[in-house]
């Protein structure tokens, strides 16, 4: 037998979901009904959490549960931050696929996403994270200032572009 429930607890769940839309039940079901939850309720407390900001990417969500309630929190991920930077218009994920994001950000933008992924981060300093990001640039298939995310990185570790301490 497994050891009795205690509901005082916390436990973490983490769940990709799409923002903004109401989740299939049946994909939550296993990770948290043994917690006494139920699964359509807190798929929509995800949905309505994600909605503004968050319409139409896959984000990383944490459900933090204690006492049968489940308090949602977005945890994005640097592609999802990458994309929400180039301010690409909401689109419908049923209707449009395999979507290229060939769009321009400015180096700003990438120390800020930066700034923001830096606990999460394993590089030494910030310069690191935001090579980090323009890694995650060239995945996503943007450019940044206009030129290539790779030339950036180089131009970073060589001293010619320079990168705020913190």
């Amino acid at each position: 037998m497994p050891p009795k429930f205690d509901p005082t607890q916390v436990v973490d769940v983490y769940v990709r979901v799409t923002g903004g839309e109401v989740g299939a039940a049946s994909s939550l079901a296993p990770k948290i009904g043994p917690l006494g939850l139920s699964p359509k309720k807190v798929g929509e407390d995800i949905a309505k959490e994600t909605a503004k900001e968050w319409k139409g990417l896959r984000v990383t969500v944490k459900l933090t549960v204690q006492n049968r309630q489940a308090k949602v929190s977005v945890v994005p991920s640097a592609a999802a931050l990458v994309i929400k930077a180039l301010k690409e218009p909401e689109r419908d994920r049923k209707k449009t696929k395999n979507i290229k994001h060939n769009g321009n950000i400015s180096l700003d933008d990438v120390v800020e996403i930066a700034r923001v992924m830096r606990p999460r981060s394993m590089a030494k300093d910030l310069a690191g994270t935001v090579k980090e990001i323009l890694g995650t640039c060239v995945s996503v298939g943007c450019t940044v200032d206009g030129k290539d995310p790779k030339d950036l990185q180089t131009e970073i570790s060589d001293g010619d572009v320079e990168v705020p301490l913190e």
